[in-house]
């Protein structure tokens, strides 16, 4: 599917929740957000927050859908069918979408044809996963049938980040609603547009009302309010580690099961045996691909010693030929960052580099070719040691750190001295290396001699402070459904007659 934008689309003046299969109509009173386009600095809508009563009103419709609805006690074929009824109007109305995106978060359009295509296909995956979920039958205790059904768990609070709406909030539904499940999304408050118009396309796909409700906010108002609401059964988070402890803390005080896919720091180790021509193209994907914003961005880059010198002068000379611009352009490579506050924490990070001993390579400032919106030259610095700040903390921008290795021990070694441990990338030709790697790096997932890709098959996920649990088939089946043994004897039962004379 090719994604194009060819024309402009409209935006509403007030981004409101979506209730019980209808928008809910602007208060009188209430906390309106800005909402802002962060390639010209312009307010092009205002978000009306979700109070904890507005919260309310979702997790009820939620659990009323639930509880008494008919999407948990549908045939499957008749769920599937809405499942892909959601893919095709998806993908009927992408180009909007992607226009919503692009204009809300600054992503270039080529990362979000990609978002766009995976959002559609999340909700094709899962529905034919939900289709062949089985149960279990035990015949070997004597004289009894126990058989083990799955049962959809209840109802879901679901928060998404800004950094790619589309790709990870559809990511978070799709999840949760094959198997009968409800749930109330909150997106971020900075990037609403493309959420409130994805959940309309839901219900104009013929999704039954409550089964997804979306609420609007900040994560300390309407967030907490949805983590802390006695009807919601469970929590799936993919955002920052710091949102995730407090998510998890919260969740935990009432014994609810979360799922987090939370930050990373990620190792890109290029060795003397990799394709050098490769690793440098996806060492670059991979810092540089959607803004920099990415959890999964390889942000160390690790070089041996023998070939660093001229990748590194390489990488530099490419870097400074990146094509910063306006979002919506197919020729734009990095567009604005999503947000000021985070344009300025990102570049701070340039004076901490330097304060821990680090070498600026190339950037580190705001594009002086541009007059309005969040740009900043892609930066690189070179470190002095794994221990410096800017190896260590997550700086969630076009900003990479160099290191350079002398032998595989040594690589693995730095690789895991990190308390993060989301993926990890090897370019190497060798057998060995690339084996040894797979096999003692603490990441969820290593990929070797190429960028990121997503196998919906496979589990996704962190070790370490990258996140509590996956997402994929197994994983997702698990975490959203209960098991339930029934035990039927088939012949009669000896039991002892309790004040029988």
């Amino acid at each position: 599917m090719t994604v194009r934008i060819s024309r402009s689309f409209p935006i509403n003046e007030h981004v409101t929740s979506f209730i019980d299969g209808a928008p809910v109509t602007s208060k009188a009173k209430g906390h309106d957000i800005e909402v802002v386009n962060p390639t010209t600095e312009q307010v092009i809508s205002r978000l009306r927050e979700a109070d904890a009563a507005e919260v309310d009103a979702a997790v009820t419709a939620a659990r009323r859908a639930f509880d008494s609805g008919r999407w948990p006690r549908m045939d499957i074929t008749e769920r599937k069918d809405i499942l892909y009824s959601i893919r095709d109007h998806l993908r009927k109305n992408a180009e909007e979408l992607a226009y919503l995106e692009c204009l809300n978060t600054g992503l270039p359009l080529h990362s979000v044809a990609v978002h766009v295509q995976r959002m559609a296909r999340n909700f094709e995956f899962f529905a034919e996963v939900a289709s062949n979920v089985h149960g279990e039958t035990y015949t070997q205790t004597a004289g009894y049938l126990t058989y083990v059904t799955r049962e959809p768990k209840g109802v879901a609070g679901c928060i998404a980040p800004w950094n790619a709406p589309l790709a990870l909030a559809s990511m978070r539904v799709a999840t949760c609603i094959p198997w009968g499940n409800t749930c109330v999304l909150k997106p971020s408050e900075y990037t609403p547009l493309s959420m409130r118009r994805m959940v309309e396309i839901f219900h104009e796909a013929g999704l039954p009302p409550g089964v997804v409700n979306l609420v609007n906010g900040r994560g300390a108002v309407t967030g907490d309010a949805l983590v802390n609401h006695p009807g919601i059964d469970m929590v799936g988070f993919t955002g920052g580690t710091s949102t995730g402890r407090a998510i998890a803390a919260t969740a935990g005080r009432n014994l609810k099961p979360v799922a987090l896919e939370l930050g990373g720091k990620s190792a890109n180790i290029i060795f003397d045996t990799a394709d050098v021509e490769r690793a440098l193209d996806g060492a670059l994907a991979g810092i540089f691909g959607n803004n920099g914003q990415q959890c999964l961005a390889g942000s160390r880059i690790l070089v041996q010693r023998g070939i660093a010198d001229a990748l590194i002068e390489r990488f530099v000379a490419r870097a400074k030929k990146i094509r910063l611009g306006d979002p919506l352009l197919p020729t734009t490579e990095i567009g604005p960052l999503a947000f000021r506050q985070h344009m300025e924490r990102v570049l701070s990070f340039v004076d901490i580099a330097k304060a821990d001993g680090a070498t600026l390579l190339t950037g580190g400032k705001r594009s002086a070719v541009h007059d309005k919106g969040w740009f900043i030259e892609p930066t690189a610095v070179m470190a002095p040691t794994n221990d410096a700040r800017v190896c260590q903390e997550e700086i969630f921008g076009p900003f990479a750190t160099f290191l350079t290795f002398d032998t595989l021990d040594e690589a693995i070694r730095i690789a895991n001295d990190s308390k993060f441990g989301l993926v990890n990338y090897v370019w190497s030709e060798d057998l060995n290396t690339v084996m040894r790697c797979s096999r003692d790096i603490r990441a969820g997932t290593v990929w070797v001699n190429t960028p990121m890709m997503r196998e919906l098959r496979a589990p996704f996920g962190g070790y370490k402070e990258s996140g509590i649990g996956r997402d994929g088939p197994q994983a997702s089946l698990e975490f959203f459904t209960e098991l339930k043994a029934t035990i039927i004897p088939i012949d009669p039962v000896k039991m002892h007659r309790y004040g029988a004379s």
